[in-house]
């Protein structure tokens, strides 16, 4: 079954606390990204822990493999129960991450290795001639032989992926019918991701910014759930 994660997207700490007292006991996992912490570290981390939400720490580590794996170290001692990393930084980075997270034991976080980011479209990768969709799948054959998790792709992306590796797929740039893209260049409905195989969907703004956000997420969770019994 896909799970629902929420991407805490604020400036300030207490607005993403208050959204997440909102929607605490509608959803079980959200997102810290950069711009939160960078601004509150870990104890925001542990906050949203003791509000019951597993958190998705989405600091996107890519930096030479010493560096990453002592980043992933400090980033298990968070409580975070899933990280990324870019597949982009290669065989012994990844592997290099993959290994300190290990030193946490069982309670180890998932590792995602990013392909392409969501807010690329065709011809607006830097010196990458491939679709977005065929660099995706390369990156995601090699993270599958270098043992990480899972990868962080478009639902565009995510069949393909699927069914060529084991790896779990976590799918962000999710927009209900008529939701604005924003930034997101490759976007699909929470329904098309569920059906394109993805473990985990990533909403933002068409919940955060809602003026009812349990309400909004209420509306994901149906359509997700309707979309898995097709």
């Amino acid at each position: 079954m896909s799970e629902l994660i929420v991407a805490m997207d604020f400036a300030d700490p207490g607005d993403l606390l208050a959204c997440a007292g909102e929607l605490k006991g509608t959803v079980t996992w959200c997102k810290v990204g950069l711009e939160a912490f960078v601004l509150a570290g870990p104890d925001l981390v542990h906050k949203l822990e003791q509000l019951g939400f597993q958190v998705f720490l989405d600091l996107k580590f890519y930096d030479i493999p010493n560096t990453v794996a002592a980043a992933v170290r400090s980033a298990c001692r968070t409580g975070a129960r899933l990280l990324t990393i870019h597949t982009q930084g290669g065989e012994a980075m990844c592997r290099a991450a993959m290994a300190a997270a290990r030193e946490a034991g069982e309670k180890r976080p998932l590792i995602f290795g990013v392909t392409v980011l969501t807010s690329f479209g065709e011809g607006q990768m830097p010196g990458i001639a491939q679709s977005p969709q065929d660099f995706a799948q390369f990156l995601a054959r090699s993270a599958s032989s270098w043992g990480l998790d899972g990868v962080v792709c478009s639902g565009l992306e995510a069949p393909a992926i699927k069914a060529d590796t084991s790896l779990l797929a976590l799918c962000p740039g999710i927009r209900p019918k008529g939701a604005a893209a924003n930034d997101q260049a490759r976007v699909v409905t929470p329904a098309m991701a569920v059906q394109a195989g993805a473990d985990f969907l990533v909403v933002g703004r068409p919940i955060t910014r809602a003026a009812d956000p349990a309400a909004a997420a209420r509306a994901i969770l149906e359509e997700m759930a309707g979309a898995s019994r097709i």
